[in-house]
């Protein structure tokens, strides 16, 4: 019954991964096409495919698989389109998908096309309608299918999407200034941020901090994965950059959580990843509790859920389940995320109207 609820109320997704949220059934189909081709070695990567409870030597291992087969135009409209279509029957109403535009020169990929690939898979999602841009004039000509908003009788889904394009810590200054610019050039398609991702180990602050200075002078919002490993000098430079928000926050220090309280910088929290991936030992001890006792801004969000096997409403029903939240206080942290996305206004006052209807509908 709690499940259902949470499935029943609008959700608002901030930290979701594009390539980690496809699903098991579309990536077992893909990592089979690799195996016939003798691309992978379709055995060492089955029993992984077919379990939910992965480990982190697993997860990993999925990880790898998923690169191996993004790797062409029609691989990543499919993963887009699925993964939207997942996300609004889950019933998150914005959602935030983050990715890492990628070259490929043997499938004639550029960092530009990939992202046009997304555009693509946003585009032909038919199953709900779809707002994926502040450009007006982008929005009516891309969804002739979308005027109608009714269908059948009954009001259509709506899901506003955006996208957040991620600079990996693996490359260099320059190609994370290049991200930056292709996000600027692609504003009027639907990208509202950067976001800094990737191994967390590899790669120093100094490097991309050119391109994120610049971003935020171009009005281009941050958000940054910030204390995935213990890194205090890390940590703290990237808490005085104030980021728009930031992700993760597991390994923050006494000093650190007093900082990120005072400059109230809003925490996109992932529970099921963090403990998947063993940055926190357990839900007993996880920051959720105290920065939500301190109403410090927060929201839940998937991170991976593909690849983690969750989904928003597992993650606001695990919430209420460790931490007492009842069915008023996981709908209000829901909607208190509005206030922290990356859209223009006009979206924060349909979202606004939206949840004002389903708490009338839910009897809130």
């Amino acid at each position: 019954m709690e499940m259902e609820w949470c499935v029943s109320m609008p959700k608002i997704e901030l930290h979701a991964h594009l390539n980690g949220s496809i699903r098991d059934s579309t990536l077992l189909e893909l990592a089979k096409e690799l195996g016939e081709k003798g691309t992978i070695v379709f055995s060492e990567v089955e029993h992984v495919l077919s379990k939910n409870d992965r480990s982190l030597v697993e997860v990993f291992k999925l990880f790898d698989l998923i690169h191996n087969v993004t790797t062409d135009h029609k691989t990543v409209t499919r993963i887009t389109k699925e993964v939207i279509e997942d996300f609004a029957a889950d019933n998150v109403v914005y959602l935030e998908l983050r990715t890492t535009p990628k070259r490929n020169d043997s499938k004639g990929m550029s960092k530009r096309s990939y992202l046009e690939a997304v555009l693509e898979g946003i585009k032909s999602v038919d199953s709900v309608e779809v707002d994926f841009s502040h450009n007006t004039n982008v929005d009516a000509s891309s969804h002739s299918h979308a005027v109608d908003n009714i269908c059948n009788g009954y009001e259509r889904k709506k899901i506003y999407v955006r996208l957040l394009l991620s600079i990996d810590r693996r490359v260099t200054a320059e190609a994370a200034m290049e991200t930056v610019e292709l996000a600027l050039e692609m504003r009027d398609f639907g990208v509202v941020g950067i976001d800094l991702s990737g191994n967390p180990v590899i790669g120093q602050w100094l490097t991309y901090l050119p391109a994120l200075e610049y971003a935020k002078n171009q009005g281009l919002p941050v958000t940054l994965h910030c204390g995935e490993v213990p890194n205090p000098d890390e940590i703290h430079a990237m808490l005085d950059f104030l980021p728009m928000r930031i992700g993760h926050a597991c390994c923050f220090e006494e000093e650190e959580w007093k900082f990120l309280k005072q400059l109230k910088i809003p925490v996109e929290i992932c529970l099921t990843s963090n403990i998947r991936t063993e940055t926190i030992t357990s839900l007993d001890v996880h920051h959720f509790a105290d920065l939500y006792k301190s109403n410090h801004p927060l929201v839940l969000c998937t991170d991976d859920a593909g690849v983690f096997s969750t989904s928003l409403s597992a993650e606001y029903a695990l919430a209420s389940s460790a931490f007492g939240l009842g069915k008023r206080e996981m709908f209000e942290l829901a909607q208190k995320a509005i206030e922290i996305i990356f859209a223009c206004d006009r979206v924060k006052r349909e979202l606004k109207e939206m949840f004002a209807k389903a708490a009338s509908d839910l009897d809130l």
